[in-house]
Order: C-alpha cells, then structure tokens, then sequence
C-alpha cells in the first residue's frame, strides 16, 4: 500500500512538472540571437510556433534613432517571408544586414527548419503614373523642408527618397545650425549681426562664394531659426564652431546632436500636413519639354517604372561625398580618403540636369573634416573643440589653432607624424556637450585619471603633454593664446578623467553643385532660369565657397529649403 501511495505521489509531481513546463511552452518557443550592427551590438527575441515566426522584438540596440523605421522595415519582410533571407534597407545597409543577422542567429539556435513563405508578386500600389504640384527629389534636411514649406503654403506635394529612411546626410550632423541675431542669442547677452554672419561665412569661403546667396542666408537665417521652432525644435543651445567671430550655432539642450534631431521633427510635420512620403523610390530622368521641367520618372523598389507630372520640381538630393570615383575626377588626391556621408550622397543631380544645359559651379571645392576617427568614419563634432578640445601631435604638443577652418586644420593635421592627431579634453568638456556621451558608448573614447596615463595609454610623449595642458589652461586663465591666437577658450581642462580620441581627415562636405539664384531656381550655363526647376542645399554650388564652416549646412538646408518650397508653390498654383 505504501507503494502504491509513493507511486501515486511520484506520477503526481510529474505530472505537475509536465502541466508546468506545457504552460510556459510560449516563452520556450521564444529564442535570441545577436549580431553586430553599425554602432554595436543588436540583440534580437524570434518567437517561433509551428515552423512560423510569429513576432520579433528587439531587446537590445544602439543604433542612431533614425534607423528606427529600418528596423520595422526589416522585421516585417522577415516576418512576411517566414525566413530572413530577405534583402537590407538601402540606407541603413549595415543596421539592417545585423538584424537580419540576428534573427538568422536566432533561428539557428532554435534548431527549427523555416519553410519560407512565397511573394505574392502583386506590383505596388504606387507604380502608375500620377501628377501633383510640387515634386521633390531627396528627403534630406532641405527635401523635408521644402516639403513642409509648399504644402503649408497650400501645394499638392510628393516627396520621393530612393534609401528606406528619410534624412539623408542631415541624419549625421552634429554641431548645429548658424544664426544671426536669434532670440536665443539675446538671451544670453550674445552680440552678433548680418553683417558679420556675412563677412565670417565669405571669409570662410575665401570669397568664392555668391555674395547674393551668403546674404541672403545670414538676412534668413534667424527667422529660419524661429520657423523650426515653431515647428517643434529645440534649438536653444548656443555655441560656436571654427570660422565664426561670435557664438552663433544653435542645437539642442546641451549641445546634443542637431541633425537627427531636426529630421525627426520635419518628418513628424511633414506627415502632420499631409506630405505625401515615397521612400524607396528613385528619381531617374526629369522630364521636360524644352527649357521647362514638368515632372520627374521615377523606379520604385520592385523596378516598377513610373512618372511623377508636376507643375514643379525641387531638387534636393545632396552631394556626392560618398561618391569616390566623382570625388576623384574633381580632386584625384583625394583618393582613398573615407568619408562622413551616408551611402545616398552620390551626385545623382549632376546627370539629372545633364540635358538641361545647367550651369555648375565650385565643383572642385570638396572639403575635408578634420575630426573624423580613422578607419572608422566616425564624425567627432566640431563642437568638442568649439567647446574646449584641444589637437596635439604625437610628441603631445598642440600645432594649430584648434578653431580654424576645417580645410586649414586638416591641411596641419597631415603634416604630422601619422597624419592624425588625438583630440584631447576633460570632464568639463564632457559635461558641457552631451553628444559625447554617443562617443563614450561607442568605445571610441580613451580614459583616464591623469593627463600622464592619458598619454601612456595613447602612446604619446607624457612630459610634453602635460606641459602641453598645463600651458594651454595657463592661456584660458590669463584669455590670450600666445602660442596660437586661439580667440575662444571656454574651459581650464582640469577636472579628471581625460578623454583622448585620435582623429583625421576624411572627405566631408561638397560645396559645389547647381547653380541657383537668390530664389532658388536652376541656372543655365547661358544665365537662363530652367522652367519649373529649383534646389537647395548641398546639390547646389555658391553658398559656401572653397570652404563650408561648420554650421552652415543646416543654415543652408533649411533656408534655402524654405526659400524653394514657398517658391515652388507659388508657380503651383499661377
């Protein structure tokens, strides 16, 4: 009997374990992969229920916020495919080649065979020819401004972007946007002008600049300023980057990022006011009738070809530093430099207008930033020297005015050993900028306790370091660099830990491209306006020269921006 009562016991608890492990049979289905994605590691949940995936989620990712349509993007071709053999976004190749990557981890470590599900081929919904108003190429910081322009201006507005996610190369701008005269600047006892906005940029620009369009930018650049606040930014933050006389470059609270901030508030508008957004969808051939522009040809995803008919067209497609061979042809000894732009900026615009007979202008002003870490072609913000860095050499010691222009500063950064130089600064400046913190978990930083272990750990000369700092904070007491002339020191770098990160040139920004007048309408080569045509931002040439300052691309982008939009919708609608 007893026997029996220890069997019943032994098949009760059984059968408790069995009920147990049936009821969290969910979450055994449940399994996580990893892989490397562009700015670390992405970790992944697959749940899968009878050889189906049914859901995944990410638990982990470091990726910069505008690759979060990316990612659904991804996940629900996966999830429609039953199988992560599916293609990357174009855009956000290496975010979306991890995912997929993570989910195929996954499911391997599941143990479970996938059977794929077949496409149904239909075609999209959005492969026929269509017409609109205002037609705009490129859905960067000056596409989705101009965008949001026209249609508040009361224009029927298509906005087409051949990558996967809309921002462009305004996705990776750090340092801010210039502005003359801002009410941000008033309140904090900032005196700046037009005029010296002018006389800085033209500078800059050793003078090759169109004086109309210079001005025209400092004259707008507050009220763009005021307009992008209206419309949700946050651009209160005022500091300065090389090239400029004043504190002009307005950003985020506590100097974070501009351009992923800017994007995500312009995409947010632009579907507020109803701008009709076709991503994956590229421009091929403008279509035209003599010297007027009357629409655009356009593929989508699949290769379906379709016209896009409009009473105008903007072309904001950005410039072709990604593109080396174009690079190359206008400045062969930059080849084999990297560069800071995403993969969309290749000058498509240039064969565009080809039949045209547009003018282009500055096309050999490619300009090269200075803080950009090797081999990795991670931008370091101008602002980290705006907001107290210092560059030394490899002997530690500093060779420049850390805050001349970028084309200056890259030239002195190739004279040295190396041709690199380590970008050093402290807690203060830590502190001051919260677009560091992005460097910190990218491990791109190296740090220390003393100025001594900072150069041990960097391989430099300590002594000459730290003879090095403690000589540059003896300027920032005494407000006068007498080994540079360095005119804006903000901090002593005095408070522990150092931070040390090495830095070098890589192609950056084009300053040449299109050329536009003062409304933002396509030049001929024979003075003549192209019909129905405008642009802005960094496909155009004459805003900034033979050298952009830092700041002024997001200036450009959004004033011109405006300046097409308005435009555009104004021929709309005669």
């Amino acid at each position: 009997m007893k026997y029996l009562r220890k069997i019943g016991v032994f098949l009760l608890i059984g059968l408790m374990i069995f009920g147990m492990t049936a009821c969290g049979s969910k979450k055994g289905n449940t399994f996580t992969g990893e892989a490397k994605g562009k700015n670390g590691t992405i970790k992944v949940e697959v749940t899968i229920d009878n050889k189906e995936i049914k859901k995944i989620k990410v638990v982990e990712n470091h990726e910069s916020e505008f690759t979060k349509d990316t990612f659904k993007k991804v996940i629900d071709s996966i999830i429609e495919a039953n199988s992560a053999d599916v293609d990357t976004v174009s855009g956000a190749t290496l975010t979306s080649s991890a995912i997929i990557a993570a989910v195929k981890d996954a499911v391997k470590k599941s143990g479970i065979e996938l059977t794929p599900k077949k496409s149904n081929g239909q075609a999209s919904a959005k492969a026929e020819n269509t017409s609109t108003d205002v037609v705009i190429i490129g859905a960067g910081g000056a596409g989705l401004t101009a965008a949001i322009q026209a249609k508040e201006d009361g224009a029927k507005v298509i906005l087409i972007e051949k990558n996967a996610v809309v921002g462009g190369n305004t996705n990776f701008a750090t340092g801010g946007l210039n502005a003359a005269g801002t009410k941000y600047q008033k309140e904090k006892g900032i005196k700046d002008s037009v005029d010296l906005f002018y006389k800085d940029t033209m500078k800059g620009g050793k003078n090759k600049n169109n004086p109309d369009l210079v001005k025209l930018l400092a004259e707008k650049s507050a009220e763009t300023v005021e307009w992008l606040t209206e419309r949700g930014a946050d651009l209160s933050d005022v500091g300065r980057m090389g090239g400029a006389s004043v504190n002009r470059t307005h950003r985020p609270t506590g100097g974070a990022a501009v351009g992923a901030h800017l994007v995500k508030v312009l995409d947010k508008k632009a579907k507020e006011v109803g701008v009709e957004i076709r991503t994956e969808t590229k421009a091929i051939e403008l279509l035209a009738e003599g010297n007027k522009v009357n629409g655009v040809k356009v593929q989508d995803a699949k290769g379906n070809k379709y016209e896009i008919n409009a009473k105008a067209v903007i072309l904001a497609t950005g410039g072709f530093g990604a593109n080396q061979d174009m690079v190359v042809s206008y400045r062969s000894e930059l080849k084999g430099f990297g560069t800071t732009n995403g993969p969309g900026a290749t000058g498509d615009a240039v064969k565009l207008v080809e039949k045209l007979n547009v003018e282009l202008v500055d096309m050999k002003e490619i300009q090269s930033h200075p803080t950009v870490v090797p081999g990795k072609s991670k931008l370091i913000t101008e602002a980290v020297r705006g907001n107290g860095a210092i560059l030394v050499n490899r002997d530690g010691k500093r060779f420049i005015d850390e805050l001349q222009t970028r084309d200056v500063v890259s030239k002195a950064e190739l004279e040295q050993k190396g041709k690199t130089a380590y970008l050093i600064f402290d807690q203060n400046v830590r502190e001051s900028l919260s677009a560091i913190e992005k460097y910190h978990k990218l491990g791109l930083l190296t740090e220390a306790k003393t100025v001594k272990e900072l150069a041990d750990k960097i391989k430099v000369n300590a002594d000459e370091l730290e003879k090095t700092v403690k000589s540059y904070n003896g300027f920032v007491q005494a407000k006068k660099d007498t080994e540079f002339q360095r005119s804006n020191m903000k901090t002593e770098l005095n408070k522990a830990p150092y931070y040390a990160v090495e830095v070098g040139p890589a192609v950056h920004h084009t300053m040449g491209g299109l050329k536009i007048n003062t409304d933002a309408k396509v030049i001929t080569k024979d003075g003549k306006v192209v019909e129905g045509l405008f642009a802005a931002g960094e496909v155009t040439g004459g805003v900034h020269g033979a050298n952009r300052l830092g700041g002024n691309a997001v200036a450009d982008i959004t004033t011109f921006g405006r300046i097409a939009g308005k435009n555009a919708a104004g021929l709309a609608k005669k």
